[in-house]
């Protein structure tokens, strides 16, 4: 007899009219997936009863957890006045003054519906305002689900070639050679081969899109002089610089391009600004942005959306980022630091070949000795995916909800205790696993 027979049912059920029983591959799992029933705090409970610790916060667009009383107040407000319409509503307005006063490269913002989608408007507006069409981002790096940004997203070693001239590949079987052929790819971290190969394109590049914590790279830190060379890089050649910030937004009060020394003249975003509702957006300069203004003579890209900026977003993500500001941010980045520290003493205490990397919120556990710096360091074998694999589902056989790709994403309803708890789980799956990394 199944032990979680409210799950087993809904997924023979999901299993008839859904590809694979789920529409988001990110809570595949065997033999079915976890059903949620509901959340408070940082707590998730299934419908079979179980009550986790959830870091994985719906692939960190939960910044302050689940069924914040603030947040609920803010979006039960809007819900009586309507919840989308064929018209502005000074609930956009005040958000985006919000955002443009907090970030200092936004002096326009344009809200949309994913990170995806924020990402996908900020290609199309560099190309619409350099006149070029080649963008160029990092090898591994993850700008969401559109064909030129994912090219190369999940290079192997049988088809990545060599370092000094990544591959093109694409994600999605049958995926245009000529989408491809508009995408440059150079190394993450290793800027003397990343500027060669940009001299080699500069004259047809729109963009370099850049993301200072890459999560599909593994949550490894970017180097500050490998961010800021490549910015200059793309100023002394007229190609704009794109900084990804839909999950690093959180990592600062100005997000993590506070960091470096520079000024991007786009920022995508989404996940957190959204306060739980679907969400993405475009800002940048004056003059950038000026090609999607509908008032210019003429408008170099046209631009709209069905809910883009509808007020039960625009109220929630306003709300949600006023409750993420200094001494909050600080907390977070605190306990995140806490959590990395004693894994790595739980590694050390179990003598396990594992670390752990990250920055500010957000980390990751990589089944290896070696701390990766790139993403052909961080490349995982089929052994290592088996040993994730199992750590997520002793994690979770014992309270703790992790990201499918053995990644940790913080909310601010955590405590201390929280953390305490998760490393004390983490040590005992280390020495429960100890004998499978031989």
């Amino acid at each position: 007899m199944s032990q979680t027979p409210k799950s087993e049912k809904l997924f023979n059920r999901a299993i008839k009219v859904l590809p694979g029983g789920i529409s988001r591959n990110a809570i595949f799992r065997k033999p079915y997936p976890f059903y949620a029933a509901h959340g408070k705090g940082c707590y998730i409970t299934d419908i079979e009863g179980v009550k986790r610790i959830d870091f994985a916060n719906n692939m960190a667009s939960l910044i302050h957890g689940h069924c914040n009383e603030a947040l609920n107040d803010a979006i039960k407000s809007q819900l009586d006045k309507g919840i989308a319409f064929t018209m502005g509503t000074e609930a956009e307005i005040e958000f985006a003054e919000y955002m443009t006063e907090r970030f200092t490269s936004f002096d326009k913002i344009r809200f949309v519906n994913s990170g995806t989608e924020a990402i996908m408007a900020a290609i199309r507006a560099s190309r619409a305002y350099t006149g070029k069409v080649k963008i160029a981002k990092a090898e591994g790096a993850y700008h969401g689900a559109y064909d030129y940004a994912e090219v190369s997203e999940n290079s192997k070693p049988d088809n990545w070639g060599d370092i000094e001239a990544p591959n093109n590949n694409p994600v999605v079987f049958n995926t245009p050679k000529s989408a491809l052929d508009e995408v440059v790819i150079f190394p993450f971290n290793d800027i003397e081969r990343a500027i060669n190969i940009l001299d080699r394109h500069a004259k047809d590049l729109a963009c370099i899109i850049l993301d200072a914590i890459p999560h599909r790279i593994g949550f490894i830190p970017a180097q500050k002089h490998y961010m800021e060379t490549l910015a200059k890089w793309a100023k002394n050649n007229s190609v704009l610089l794109v900084f990804d910030e839909v999950i690093t937004l959180r990592a600062d009060l100005g997000g993590a391009q506070s960091w470096f020394n520079v000024k991007p003249d786009l920022t995508a975003m989404g996940k957190m600004i959204g306060g739980g509702f679907p969400v993405g957006a475009l800002a940048g300069s004056n003059e950038v942005m000026q090609v999607l203004n509908p008032l210019s003579d003429k408008v170099l890209f046209p631009h709209s959306g069905t809910f883009s900026a509808n007020p039960m977003t625009m109220v929630a993500g306003h709300k949600a980022m006023q409750l993420f500001e200094g001494q909050e941010i600080t907390k977070l980045n605190n306990l995140a630091d806490r959590m990395r520290q004693q894994i790595n003493e739980a590694i050390s205490i179990a003598d396990v070949p594992v670390c752990v990397t990250g920055a500010a919120s957000v980390s990751k556990i990589h089944m290896m000795a070696e701390t990766p710096t790139s993403y052909r360091d961080h490349f995982k074998t089929k052994k290592m995916k088996q040993l994730e694999n199992r750590l997520i589902e002793y994690m979770a056989a014992n309270g703790v909800l992790m990201v499918g790709t053995c990644s940790l994403i913080l909310s601010t309803a955590m405590e201390t205790k929280e953390i305490d708890r998760f490393s004390e789980t983490f040590l005992n799956a280390m020495r429960d696993m100890k004998d499978e990394f031989v």
